[in-house]
């Protein structure tokens, strides 16, 4: 929103501790949790960003990666510890880019 994107409400809000995300960009799935009823038009932020993760359910945007700065987010509760830890890699992402950019 910060760079002007829009978002739009999806028919069926995302809830629960059951929704596969895919990471775009190693194609692996995660089982995450989730608990909104909006997403992110891409289309509105295709200029600043790139979509990272979806929703296989929908194919909705779950994550997007600024193209130019260190900043990145995605839509749902990564877990790193306890529980799952399918998403725990976005921590250490987030720890390398701090490193990167200090």
């Amino acid at each position: 929103l910060a760079l002007g994107g829009r978002t739009y409400k999806l028919k069926f809000g995302h809830r629960g501790g059951n929704q596969p995300i895919m990471d775009l960009t190693t194609r692996k799935v995660e089982i995450a949790a989730e608990n909104h009823g909006f997403a992110v038009d891409m289309e509105s932020v295709k200029e600043h960003v790139e979509m990272t993760h979806m929703n296989l359910n929908d194919r909705t945007c779950e994550g997007i990666q600024h193209k130019t700065l260190p900043a990145f987010s995605v839509q749902y509760h990564p877990e790193s510890s306890p529980g799952p830890h399918d998403s725990r890699y976005l921590f250490q992402r987030f720890v390398d880019m701090m490193e990167k950019h200090k």
